[in-house]
């Protein structure tokens, strides 16, 4: 006896070791009773066996009521429960990385007269995980865009481009999704995408790309979603880093200037110091990180240059010039309550204040006179503050939780344009103010149970937005403002939702099927005053978005999956707005009250083949896309003086996407790491006849056209003597077409150093995005009567100096 309990006991220790020595990827979990009596077994030994190697890697033994948990690497393993004088029992598990953990549930042991072996410990094992579900980009290996924006240090992502107004592009669709830390608010959006060049890179610990979500993300967002996942230190104690970054931007003219007395900002300085705080002791732990911008800026700089079917050629920039200041401060508690139940606090206060200047001339090309001088003055002021509460209980077995959250959030807008016109028909000047304030309230919670191989989620969640808008205008001489838009909008959405998602892992597949219910409904109230369009507007939809992927284990590494799901875009309130934008009178952006949710079903089969030093994932994907809204230029000819081009929100009929998307990363050497992707993709759209309600009723029309494009990026990394990194980055982005034209090809080069001073706690950053001043967009329009040529010439080029020390 007393020589079974020491064999026991030096299991143990062994095991007990190896345990901790193991990385934890996955956990494997379950309670070992007694067949007969129903009785929990304490001291039950459990060995965890790899298949390939047939090695005894790790284990533990059962505690006073028989339960086990035990932590080690993904793989393919057989889960051995042994005790004196009972059978032993054998469960396999097969570990790819997507379920993290293995509940085996009740395992009942039968008595048997056969003796227990010797267990040993011989070897642990290491893993690779692949997962073909997502991507996740550490922004600690970002060089070239470092001192940066989110938006900035997402340019050298594989898969990812950009559109003309600086939205993401994944796989041709700006319809992106953007959360952090796995939620929405009101500075990222709640529809689709904003905010990313707000939010600083060096707060960020990675960003997940998201093609194919699964039934627990919310439904809109076809082209996928972003994940921000901020920083958050694990160290006990106080500590955090110390950061100051200046950069000049906008250092070169792509294009020179049309003749006014402001021209556009060049040459342009920015600050940025930061601090972040980390402070973790017991069960608490206080988070707080800060970041302030101080900078001149070129957010836009548009080129238009408008031909019409008479003969005439009118060409016009707007640039804005822009003086900023922004303070972003992020905090919050985290307190354990106990073993099994935690609490986080959190909160988010961003306030940005810029004053936009201008001067647009509009000048007549043929005769080289200049017709118009419009000057204009933008003084704006947003705000976002965000409060949340979370929740999570975890119950007794490893991955079985219920969790809550609770949300609110506030977006402020108070924008005033001061405009001041002086041409040979008019002089004159106008104002209008719009303040917006969006309020948003959500509550969520979500259910999460692991199972022997696999999981089951489910969860619910309901969501309120209101966003009122106030709208006052003095108009002066002969008002270029539209008459009779009324003083008012009111924009409501309520979202009720629920999802039930399940994942079963196995030796040779695994399959992840979910489906999403969600009812919307949808208010606009105009004022009544509001001559152009006939009456509010309200609906409401019941829609089922099912997901579901297989993924078939050809080896140990190389996986294929097929994914389908179906997801939907809602138009905000941005796009829903009734009332223009007046920085350029002859080229106003509009929205559209009656705009209509798009929907998009999304088929994708994917495989990825891993090997020690590299990796190649490739993708092929189909998507339709029904309802798509998209900005129409159209002639809006109701004033007599001069030509006025709307560019106005409306829905477009369908289209089509279908693409080969090729992600490879190698480490060609220690000191040499190399990533490229490109992305060649089918881009259709369908012909579609509309009609504009505003300012008047007229048709528009969507020619049917077909493109092949492309975007492609190369990122070489260097590890050098003196603990040196350089970064070198070139992305192409081919042409393609868009409704009622193409947008043209355009390229970057960016270049960044890091050097590690004082042991790596500080680190002197300097980077250089778009160095030949290539990566302005443009486009080519044709509308009726008229064809335009669009250039937006903003600050990409921009060179940062950066310092961060960590204590």
């Amino acid at each position: 006896m007393l020589g079974i309990t020491l064999r026991r006991s030096f299991i143990l220790l062994f095991l007990l070791f190896f345990k901790i020595t193991l990385a934890q990827e996955i956990i494997i979990t379950g309670q070992v009773i007694e067949q007969t009596t129903q009785e929990a077994l304490p001291f039950v030994t459990v060995a965890i066996k790899d298949i390939a190697t047939q090695a005894i890697v790790t284990g533990t033994v059962t505690n006073d009521i028989g339960h086990f948990t035990i932590e080690l690497p993904t793989g393919t393993y057989v889960v051995i429960i042994s005790y004196i004088g009972f059978e032993t029992v054998e469960k396999k598990i097969t570990a790819g990385g997507l379920n993290p953990i293995f509940d085996l549930g009740k395992i009942e042991l039968k008595a048997s007269s056969e003796a227990l072996d010797e267990v040993a410990i011989l070897a642990e094992r290491a893993t690779i995980s692949s997962h073909l579900d997502k991507k996740s980009f550490s922004l600690d290996d970002n060089l070239a865009q470092s001192g940066g924006s989110v938006l900035d240090a997402m340019k050298t992502m594989p898969g990812v481009a950009f559109d003309q107004e600086g939205k993401i592009v994944l796989r041709g669709s700006d319809k992106v999704v953007v959360l952090i830390d796995g939620k929405q608010s009101s500075l990222t959006g709640f529809g689709n995408q904003k905010g990313l060049s707000n939010i600083p890179a060096a707060n960020i610990e990675r960003i997940e790309i998201i093609n194919n979500p699964s039934a627990k993300y919310d439904a809109n967002g076809f082209a996928g979603i972003v994940n921000i996942i901020y920083k958050k230190e694990k160290q006990t104690g106080l500590n955090g880093d110390l950061g100051l970054s200046f950069g000049l931007g906008a250092l070169s003219k792509r294009k020179k200037d049309t003749p006014t007395d402001f021209g556009s900002f060049s040459v342009n300085p920015k600050l940025i110091p930061s601090l972040n705080l980390n402070y973790r002791t017991g069960k608490l732990n206080y988070f707080l990180q800060t970041e302030f911008i101080l900078q001149e800026a070129l957010p836009n700089n548009e080129f238009t240059t408008r031909f019409y079917n008479d003969g005439r050629t009118i060409i016009s920039q707007v640039p804005e010039n822009r003086k900023q200041f922004r303070s972003i401060i992020t905090g919050g508690i985290d307190y354990e309550i106990s073993e099994n139940d935690a609490i986080t606090f959190s909160g988010m206060f961003d306030r940005e204040k810029h004053i936009d200047t201008s001067q647009v001339a509009f000048i007549d090309f043929i005769n080289k006179v200049r017709e118009r001088l419009y000057t204009w003055k933008e003084e704006e002021v947003t705000s976002y503050i965000n409060a949340a509460v979370a929740y999570k209980h975890n119950f007794v077995q490893a991955g079985h939780s219920l969790s809550a959250n609770a949300q609110y959030t506030r977006g402020l807008e108070d924008e005033s344009y001061f405009l001041n016109d002086s041409s040979a028909v008019r002089i004159g000047r106008d104002m209008t103010n719009i303040r917006a304030v969006e309020h948003t309230t959500s509550i969520s919670t979500d259910y999460a149970r692991a199972l022997s191989n696999g999981r089951i989620e489910l969860g619910a969640k309901t969501r309120f937005r209101r966003l009122p808008v106030d709208y006052r205008v003095v108009r002066g001489n002969e008002s270029i403002i539209y008459p009779n838009l009324g003083d008012f909008s009111k924009w409501s959405e309520n979202l009720y939702a629920a999802y039930a998602n399940y994942l079963l892992e196995k030796d040779l597949f695994d399959i992840e099927a979910g489906l999403r219910a969600e009812h919307t409904d949808v208010s606009y109230e105009l004022d009544p005053e509001n001559t152009y369009y006939d009456t509010n507007d309200r609906y409401n939809y019941f829609e089922l978005f099912p997901s579901i992927r297989f993924t078939y284990k050809l080896n140990s590494k190389n996986k294929l999956s097929a994914f389908y799901n179906r997801r939907v875009d809602r138009p905000g309130e941005p796009e829903l707005r009734i009332f223009p934008k007046y920085d350029d009178p002859e080229l106003l952006k509009v929205g559209n009250p009656y705009l209509r949710p798009q929907f998009t079903n999304s088929v994708e089969v994917a495989h990825r083949y891993s090997w020690g030093a590299g990796s190649l994932f490739s993708a092929i994907y189909h998507r339709e896309i029904k309802g798509a809204y998209q900005r129409i230029f159209s002639i809006d000819n109701s004033n007599s003086d001069y030509d006025i081009v709307n560019r106005i929100y409306q829905n477009t009929g369908s289209s089509t996407n279908t693409g080969l998307e090729v992600l490879f990363s190698q480490d060609i050497a220690d000191y040499w790491k190399l990533t490229s992707s490109f992305n060649i993709y089918r881009n259709s759209i369908d012909d579609y006849q509309g009609t504009l309600l505003f300012p008047y009723e007229r048709p528009f029309v969507i020619q049917q056209s077909t493109d092949i494009a492309g975007d492609f990026k190369m990122t070489n990394t260097f590890q050098l003597p003196w603990e040196l990194e350089t970064q070198i980055t070139g992305l192409y982005y081919s042409k393609r077409n868009i409704p009622q034209g193409e947008e043209l090809a355009r390229s970057s080069i960016d270049i960044g150093f890091k050097k590690y001073i004082w042991k790596k706690k500080g680190e002197i950053t300097l980077s250089a995005t778009d160095v030949f001043n290539r990566f302005g967009m443009r486009q080519r329009i044709t509308g009726e009567n008229f064809t335009a040529l669009y250039e937006n010439y903003y600050e990409t080029q921009i060179i940062r100096l950066g310092f961060n020390y960590k204590f």
